[in-house]
């Protein structure tokens, strides 16, 4: 048996690894980190039209009915470029309105609706926020949302964990660290939901493990970068690559970040197929990926010394990009304090 992404996989990520290559230059990625809407447009566009957004859409209703370890392909090859993209609201919408709601999935595929993504309040509420349902009416706040631009539905979760779709909504903008993505800050005064769906623990692990997918790609771009650097940057008339102690720390960021490679994808695949442990491994990934992806960030950017903090390089977008991961959906702690109630693990 061979434990490996089949030739159709791979095509699929070198596919989108190709185009994000051509049309997500680190140019390109400033310019949409500076607020330039024409440069985020055409890259929405260009990814629309390569059909990713109904990656996980049933065939159906119109899309591939791909499974999650295509998805995380996918996602990771977006963290790679810190490119954003709606990607990951629509595969977190599409995942669970495939569970008896296929009529509202429809229309994701083709762009006809565009989902955002309002879950933070699942794993962590601030005092204020939130957002209730009473007799199919949404009233409340839900912070940290993932809205793409011209978003037409929200899926969002409330306060008792169950989740709604909504077509009306309003927002202002959240400003992170992160400037490749822009988050939003939405309120909702008594707006009728057009769909509601009980709660599904595995709509939070596949958001984290989508995240997950995404840090790996950002900590593996910054991995590239250190080594690049390193074979090109001289001191005392020698490459720094040669010096024993850079050495160690690219090996050690390589070593720490292969096994997590594994942990992603088997995650996938067993919330693809069904595991029994699947949830434990997808909400373990994300706890380890953060916390790797943490690693990596720090230990690239020390490779390249004083350059790793100036902008001329762009490092710190991919480090901004892993620092914002690692809280989104859940801290670490939090994320093992789910798997730990998963497994029976805590006392009652």
């Amino acid at each position: 048996m061979e434990f490996a992404l089949s030739e159709d996989q791979r095509m699929l990520q070198d596919s989108i690894s190709g185009f994000l290559k051509d049309n997500a230059s680190l140019d390109t990625i400033r310019k949409i980190a500076d607020g330039d809407a024409d440069a985020k447009a055409g890259l929405d566009t260009g990814l629309a039209e390569m059909g990713i957004m109904g990656l996980a859409v049933p065939e159906a209703v119109g899309g591939s009915g791909l499974g999650l370890l295509e998805a995380c392909l996918v996602q990771e090859v977006l963290g790679y470029t810190v490119a954003p993209s709606g990607f990951l609201a629509a595969t977190v919408a599409a995942n669970l309105l495939a569970k008896g709601q296929e009529s509202i999935a429809s229309g994701i595929a083709d762009g006809e609706k565009v989902f955002g993504l309002a879950l933070t309040e699942l794993s962590s509420r601030r005092d204020g926020a939130g957002v209730t349902a009473d007799n199919g009416r949404l009233s409340g706040t839900s912070l940290l949302a993932d809205v793409p631009t011209g978003a037409t539905h929200v899926f969002v979760a409330d306060t008792s964990g169950s989740f709604h779709v909504a077509g009306e909504w309003s927002a202002k903008p959240m400003r992170t660290i992160d400037r490749t993505r822009t988050f939003q800050e939405l309120s909702f005064d008594g707006v009728t939901a057009e769909a509601s769906l009980q709660p599904d623990a595995s709509t939070l692990a596949v958001a984290r493990l989508l995240v997950a997918a995404d840090t790996l790609g950002a900590a593996q771009a910054m991995i590239d970068q250190a080594v690049e650097y390193a074979k090109e940057r001289k001191q005392f008339g020698r490459v720094i690559g040669s010096f024993q102690a850079v050495k160690h720390l690219c090996a050690e960021m390589a070593a720490k970040l292969e096994p997590a490679r594994a942990l992603v994808w088997h995650a996938a695949y067993a919330m693809d197929t069904n595991d029994p442990e699947a949830l434990v491994m997808a909400n373990l990934a994300k706890a380890h990926l953060a916390e790797v992806g943490t690693f990596v960030a720090k230990t690239a950017t020390e490779v390249h010394g004083g350059m790793g903090f100036t902008d001329l390089l762009g490092l710190h977008y991919w480090f901004k990009r892993i620092g914002v991961n690692r809280q989104l959906f859940g801290s670490p702690e939090q994320v093992r304090q789910t798997a730990a109630e998963l497994q029976g693990f805590l006392a009652a």
